[in-house]
């Protein structure tokens, strides 16, 4: 006996199951099953199609007029922080960039303050109420940074709150290690610093999955950047970077070369760059959200990348600075608008690639997947994106069970 079967669906969204990440045209190719079932034992999706009545089971779920579509996957986020830093916004709409409230002590590193001031316990609170926010809005696989840390006690104390996570929620977690994320003002020299968060790679190996570096004007530069992702490989981390963010350094050629599992932001990558996504499977993560919130007219050149036969996936960058949203629905609705791209591009971008990104199994619930789910209260995979800034989501199905249920019947 089956334990769950979904049906009547209206839209049944089934990205394709793929070793390597979808690129180019690709990746508006999205199988939409009309009348769809899908049908679930011991966790595992034993059926996923259009309608049948040829499977029994212990629970029926109708999803007359809804969307079902596998558990989203939110591949760069800044999870675990403390404080948070709404009085930057009055300096932001005066025109102060980034790099200037930077210089001012603000900032990522009035983050790091507050989050070394920040015991684990009430680190872990502040982060499980955010990590239950993203589930709720269909989120079950999450990749967390550190780098509010910018020393060995906080950077461990992020990593392991992160873990302590995915302990209590059993969910699909990658943690990365982000320690070169800023320069301490009290550091003698960039390259001291680097050298410093480079010594600490073996210790963090226990409990970081990814080594990242934010390389960019004021920060890191490009031989810094390489310097730290080799040593990184060498520890045995999967390489990541924050690249391209504000000025055309390099860094996405950079993570291309290093063979990096992915290079996030890339606003301002170069032609060069992006062409040379083509040979690659380096998923470029873009964060649409963070230019959004910066208030900038330029966003990631998504549709040139496409072109060049490039991956792409779609985040958050949720962090309390420069992203503050934890709603990955509203991402998609701004890479919509933003980015140019179609539903199928956006659908594919936060579930399979999103996976890609990270090195998780989700992203799909084609048979054998696991049954992480989400029926939306929507007619079809297009309104999601479309109706922007409110919360889609019914239920959110995890291993088989309805753990959230948004189900509200109407009096």
């Amino acid at each position: 006996m089956n334990d769950l079967i979904i049906q009547n669906i209206k839209q049944l969204i089934l990205p394709k199951s793929t070793e390597r990440p979808l690129k180019g045209a690709d990746l508006d190719e999205l199988n939409i099953v009309e009348n769809g079932t899908v049908v679930v034992k011991d966790g595992k999706v034993v059926y996923s199609g259009p309608y049948t009545n040829d499977f029994e089971a212990k629970e029926t779920i109708d999803a007359t007029g809804k969307v079902v579509s596998p558990a989203l996957v939110d591949a760069h986020t800044h999870l675990v922080h403390g404080g948070s830093r709404e009085h930057e916004m009055s300096l932001k709409r005066q025109g102060v960039s980034y790099l200037e409230i930077l210089e001012q002590g603000g900032g990522i590193l009035s983050t790091v303050k507050a989050t070394c001031q920040t015991s684990e316990d009430d680190l872990f609170k502040k982060a499980e109420h955010d990590l239950l926010t993203m589930m709720h809005h269909g989120v079950l696989a999450v990749e967390s940074k550190s780098g509010y840390g910018l020393d060995k006690e906080n950077e461990l104390k992020q990593l392991k709150v992160s873990r302590r996570l995915q302990d209590k929620y059993n969910l699909d977690m990658r943690h990365t290690f982000l320690g070169p994320h800023a320069v301490p003002k009290d550091a003698s020299s960039n390259e001291a610093f680097l050298e410093d968060m480079i010594a600490l790679l073996p210790e963090v190996k226990a409990y970081a999955d990814f080594a990242d570096i934010f390389c960019e004007t004021g920060v890191f530069t490009i031989e810094e950047s390489k310097r730290y992702m080799e040593a990184a490989k060498k520890e045995g981390f999967k390489v990541k970077i924050h690249a391209d963010e504000i000025d055309p350094l390099g860094g996405l050629g950079l993570a291309i070369d290093q063979q990096a599992i992915s290079a996030d932001h890339l606003v301002a990558s170069s032609d060069t760059d992006k062409a040379k996504l083509s040979d690659s499977d380096t998923v470029a993560v873009l964060l649409p959200g963070t230019t959004f919130y910066l208030g900038k007219n330029d966003y990631a050149d998504a549709r040139g990348m496409i072109e060049n036969n490039g991956a792409i996936a779609i985040a958050t960058d949720f962090n309390p600075g420069s992203c503050v949203t934890n709603n990955l629905q509203m991402v998609m609705a701004i890479a919509a608008l933003k980015l140019k791209l179609s539903p199928n591009e956006i659908w594919n971008a936060v579930t399979v690639n999103a996976a890609k990104a990270i090195d998780v199994d989700a992203g799909t619930i084609n048979k054998g997947d696991k049954a992480n789910i989400v029926i939306w209260h929507a007619p079809n995979h297009e309104y999601i994106p479309y109706h922007y800034g409110i919360n889609h989501v019914e239920k959110v199905i995890k291993d088989g069970k309805v753990i959230i249920n948004h189900d509200i019947a109407l009096a």
